[in-house]
């Protein structure tokens, strides 16, 4: 139906003589849809009859000036190649194809310049609605308060001369800054707080006392956890492969992308069906090293080493994997980095290791670091004034503050 249209555009230019009623219909909504204000007075003072064949491309021209001054910087290519045809059926195509980006530069500079306001007033708004329902039911917090004193303990136990199993919080905690459990001072409420933020990535799905303040992000901090699995198991089995196919094969960013497709698709279905798909899994990527150490002209794997390789991937099901453990444990103080020092900051310190999925554990930081950004300053008066009855007084007159 939209060629369709614009064919029919084409016809009655085309006609004898030239009908221009589409034309004009066109030109009246470049002005009433997209605001171009300064239109309607060269529009208005036509008549249908006093044109000729020669105005269309003439009026276009016109509008194209008023786009120049109008558009954003990035329009300006756009709207150059436009000057460049000829046909007034095209030209009119181009001309809205190119204003509807405009109007969508303006939606998103408008939405940019409400931003702030906007989220000031959800987290007044939310505050507020959560207040109300406080008032009626005073133990809304209970479940809220059981997470950060878990929190609380995590930080505060002593770490374990060897290191639990990488789903342990214990084991988290002893492997992050300033909250590893081995320091005579009192955690501040901050600390506890970001500890507890990484809890809710172990949650087990079938325990329903999530904190009442984190409900509404409960879906999404699930598929958080999934996506931190799954980056788990990605960099382990890429971290093996590499060592048995060496730097030169890995150095290809179209092999190493090839890998990663490959195992993200395998390994769906992991936390489920670990040993099953962890064969699938160690048998594709054999294959993968195997053809592209060939096509670069190197020495494939040896039987002997494509045994060793094959079961290193499958011992990855493990828990207690040591390759796996070290990734889950880096990828989790990576998070902690970015609740701490922000992104940026956290992305130049990139953990050793990890290079390989750089951009994936990128994405999942910016979901998780604003999530909870927004959850804090949200809730951040709930969590101080619970905090003050888990942690030193001394320690919790500390506002809960961002570090973001």
């Amino acid at each position: 139906m939209y060629n369709a249209f614009w064919n029919h555009l084409k016809e009655q230019l085309l006609s004898t003589p030239p009908d221009f009623t589409c034309a004009l219909e066109l030109l009246k909504d470049v002005k009433e849809v997209n605001g171009i204000g300064q239109l309607p007075f060269y529009l208005y003072e036509m008549k249908l009859d006093h044109w000729a064949i020669t105005d269309v491309p003439h009026l276009s021209n016109y509008i194209l000036n008023l786009m120049t001054l109008l558009c954003a910087p990035v329009r300006d290519e756009a709207i150059q190649k436009l000057e460049a045809i000829t046909d007034p059926v095209q030209l009119l195509r181009g001309i809205f194809r190119v204003l509807g980006l405009m109007k969508m530069d303006m939606v998103n500079y408008t939405i940019q310049s409400f931003r702030p306001y906007l989220q000031e007033h959800s987290i007044q708004y939310e505050q507020a609605k959560f207040q109300e329902l406080l008032d009626k039911q005073p133990s809304l917090l209970d479940y809220t308060t059981k997470w950060l004193t878990k929190a609380a303990t995590d930080i505060t136990t002593p770490c374990p001369s060897s290191p639990d199993s990488p789903s342990s919080s214990r084991s988290v905690a002893c492997s992050l800054p300033n909250g590893a459990g081995n320091n005579s001072e009192p955690p501040s409420p901050t600390m506890v707080l970001y500890q507890g933020y990484l809890n809710l990535l172990l949650w087990d799905p079938e325990n329903e006392e999530f904190p009442e303040t984190l409900l509404m992000d409960r879906t999404r901090l699930q598929e958080m956890a999934f996506q931190l699995h799954q980056l788990t198991v990605l960099a382990s089995v890429l971290l093996v492969a590499r060592s048995f196919s060496g730097e030169i094969l890995f150095s290809s960013p179209e092999f190493v992308d090839r890998l990663k497709c490959i195992t993200k698709a395998l390994t769906e279905e992991f936390i489920s069906r670990p040993e099953e798909t962890m064969l699938s899994v160690s048998e594709q990527v054999s294959q993968e090293i195997h053809q592209g150490l060939e096509d670069m002209g190197l020495t494939t794997l040896s039987s002997e080493n494509t045994a060793s390789l094959l079961g290193q991937l499958q011992n990855i099901t493990k828990k207690e994997n040591c390759i796996r453990s070290i990734v889950d444990q880096r990828i989790r103080l990576f998070l902690k980095c970015c609740l701490l020092h922000g992104m940026q900051e956290s992305l130049l310190h990139f953990p050793g290791g990890l290079i390989l999925i750089e951009r994936e554990l990128a994405e999942l930081g910016w979901k998780f670091l604003n999530l909870m950004h927004h959850n804090q300053q949200v809730f951040g008066p709930y969590y101080a004034e619970i905090l003050k009855n888990i942690i030193h007084p001394a320690q919790a007159q500390e506002t809960v503050v961002e570090h973001n």
